[in-house]
């Protein structure tokens, strides 16, 4: 039945689901467990809806902040003051440009638990349906749409429209009376016809004039054949025509659903009336003529058949089925134009999308320019910074020979790891080993020693062998050839009891003491300096603490 609404929809807490529901964040009242302190909001202290951080690293709805930022001149973070105001800095300052949206708080925010707020409603799901809910809940109140001032549920609005909507009427096409949509159903206005009739009769010529005059001023609804009384301007009738769709269908239903009754009443009454009748072929045909003088046949009071017409119906069903066709046509053109903008708006955004893909082409091909360039600079500096190394290494060495080098012909060179280096001469892993060069005077000849540990020549696998070696030098062109100079070995007892001496004077034919060409010459010297056995004699103490010494001394006559 009619809803009696004493209340306008201000005066009622009104749970409608529509987008601007909660603008500020969803209230914490929703959520089935207490929500953290991270899905709060700053400003409004609900559960953030589309969450964004700031560089100070609190969270803002994004309508929120944008309501910040549009009503307040450099605003500052609310929760930067209330923490500690003494560390405000530029990072405070908010900004919708300067906030970035936070993808993982919306991401856990979507999935916690929820139940809906509206009385009588008992669903429970995830925050990311919850929206979706709001707009399907059956529990949610909402205003009539006709704009009759009720706010009802939305299960129950159907009814509404059907019993109880003051604004939802039909008015009878013949009595021109306004019915809902249940009394105009069961109406019939078979009285009311009677008088209608005995009223025109009795109008009089100026009347009917006037009548007419004002039927010409005033437009009617299309659908007036049907039962629609609205009438106006063109524009009047345009905009009715476009808010009244579902009450025109409905009365086009309604009409129908009538036609088809009344058909079937007639039919039913023309057929009873023929088989009571016993007549013979011109009888009949004088019994249908009399049925065909010009009067009416009522059924239920409510639609005129005149004399049992074939053309009747046919005429009223083509009517109908040209309003419901052009309804039809028309709501399709509608629909055709929404598309027709959908399809507009998309080309504009795939154009806008283009542009965007074109600017970030050519932002990538700079970028990637860029980064060539820098990668290019990276190998330069990398090859500098090789060529330093490089450099450093040479001068390392040169400093440390500097340091060990001796240029007044005594040379003393320290052997350390006697017993592993011994054993990789066994072994044939490292056979020899070479001194740093010294000099026979600062200007003099270049020269070194090499030592095989376990023996070369004659004395390989016996003896330790000692050479001498010439190796070419930075002021040959300067020095006599061949080298002259008397050569002396010393291995040193380090308890300085009796060390190891032996000498020789270079063969002036031997190539080992011509000028050198390469970089240094032919080793020569004594291939049986010292007998293993002796080296390693606990009487002796030529290797002590895994080290020896060995002292080359150049006699400058």
């Amino acid at each position: 039945m009619a809803e009696k609404a004493s209340r306008g929809t201000q005066d009622i807490p009104s749970s409608s689901p529509d987008e601007n529901e909660f603008p500020f964040g969803y209230p914490t009242s929703i959520c089935e467990d207490v929500p953290e302190q991270k899905y709060l909001c700053s400003n409004c202290n609900n559960v953030l809806k589309k969450a964004l951080q700031t560089l100070c690293g609190h969270r803002y709805c994004s309508a929120c902040l944008s309501w910040i930022v549009r009503n307040n001149k450099n605003p500052v973070c609310q929760k930067c003051k209330e923490e500690d105001p003494s560390t405000l800095s530029e990072g405070s300052l908010l900004a919708e440009e300067r906030a970035f949206g936070d993808a993982a708080i919306n991401k856990e925010i979507s999935e916690l638990r929820v139940h809906c707020v509206t009385l009588g409603c008992s669903w429970c799901g995830t925050m990311k349906n919850f929206e979706e809910h709001q707009i399907l809940c059956e529990y949610a109140l909402i205003p009539c749409h006709t704009g009759c001032g009720h706010v009802v549920m939305r299960k129950k609005l159907a009814d509404h429209l059907e019993n109880g909507c003051v604004n939802n009427v039909t008015v009878c096409h013949k009595c021109k009376q306004s019915l809902s949509s249940s009394e105009y159903q069961e109406h019939s206005c078979e009285d009311n016809l009677y008088r209608e009739q005995k009223h025109v009769q009795a109008e009089t010529p100026s009347d009917e004039k006037n009548h007419s005059g004002l039927s010409v001023s005033m437009d009617g609804c299309r659908f007036s054949e049907v039962g629609c009384s609205f009438g106006g301007s063109k524009e009047k009738i345009k905009e009715h025509e476009k808010a009244a769709v579902g009450t025109h269908m409905l009365l086009l239903l309604q009409y129908i659903k009538q036609l088809k009754a009344n058909l079937c009443t007639v039919s039913k009454a023309a057929n009873g009336f023929i088989s009571q009748t016993e007549l013979n072929v011109n009888g009949a045909e004088k019994s249908i003529s009399e049925l065909c003088i010009p009067g009416s046949l009522q059924v239920n009071g409510d639609l005129e058949v005149d004399c049992l017409t074939r053309t009747s119906v046919p005429r009223d069903e083509s009517t109908v089925q040209q309003l419901v066709r052009e309804k039809v046509i028309s709501e399709l053109e509608n629909k055709l134009h929404v598309f027709e903008n959908i399809v507009a708006v998309l080309n504009k955004e795939v154009e806008t999308s283009n542009l965007e893909i074109t600017a970030f082409r050519r932002q990538s091909e700079l970028d990637q320019n860029v980064i060539r360039g820098l990668e290019l600079k990276i190998a330069e500096l990398h090859h500098c910074l090789t060529q330093k190394d490089a450099g450093l290494s040479r001068l390392h060495k040169s400093l440390v020979f500097s340091e060990q080098t001796s240029y007044d012909g005594v040379f003393l060179w320290k052997i350390t790891d006697v017993n592993q280096k011994l054993q990789d001469s066994v072994t044939g892993r490292v056979v020899s080993l070479y001194s740093p060069a010294f000099y026979t005077a600062k200007y003099g000849y270049k020269v070194c020693l090499r030592i095989y540990l376990n023996g070369d020549g004659m004395g390989k696998g016996t003896h330790v062998s000692l050479f001498f070696v010439v190796m070419k030098g930075d002021y040959d062109a300067l020095l006599p050839w061949p080298f002259r100079h008397k050569v002396t070995f010393m291995l040193l007892d380090q308890n300085n009891r009796e060390h190891i001496i032996d000498a020789f004077r270079p063969d002036l034919a031997s190539a080992s003491f011509q000028r050198p060409v390469n970089d240094m010459n032919v080793a020569s010297g004594c291939p049986t300096f010292l007998p293993l056995t002796k080296l390693q004699s606990p009487k002796h103490a030529y290797v002590k603490e895994d080290t020896l010494f060995l002292k080359c001394i150049i006699d400058a006559n």
